[in-house]
């Protein structure tokens, strides 16, 4: 799939403590012929001006365009999710469902392999991970 100039896009990184995280962005330009993006992130700012966006260069590899949105009202243990945290979304897994007075679920706990943390989620700041490959979106949803 070919990216160009104002397509939405999501930014993962491999740098230590971002592993398993995605930054909504949108291009400014593709640079030739280096096979990167200069991005706008949609919620990260700059360090010495909080109001302005972050711009970035990206290599290619690192950018995939932003998911469907598929909604869901509820998830079960071991759903590999994406949890809005910190500004991004971070993949991990439903370990727990927390219910509420009414019997229901109200907020759900997702562990991170990466940061081996846990951490409860209102419906809402959760999303059902997708993978792009291949120009395509899949849900892997296996439960292990």
């Amino acid at each position: 799939m070919e990216l160009k100039r104002g397509d939405r896009v999501e930014v993962t990184s491999k740098e230590e403590g971002f592993v398993g995280s995605y930054y909504s962005a949108k291009i400014l330009s593709k640079l030739v012929p280096t096979n990167e993006y200069l991005l706008e992130y949609e919620t990260l700012c700059t360090e010495d001006d909080e109001t302005k966006l972050l711009r970035e260069i990206v290599d290619s590899k690192n950018v995939r365009p932003y998911p469907p949105e598929i909604k869901l009202s509820k998830y079960s243990v071991l759903d590999k999710v994406d949890a809005f945290d910190n500004d991004g979304w971070w993949v991990g897994r439903v370990s727990a469902v927390v219910l509420g007075e009414d019997g229901k679920s109200n907020s759900y706990y997702v562990y991170f392999e990466n940061s081996r943390c846990e951490i409860a989620y209102p419906v809402d700041k959760l999303r059902i991970h997708q993978e792009f490959r291949e120009g395509k979106w899949t849900i892997t949803n296996k439960k292990w």
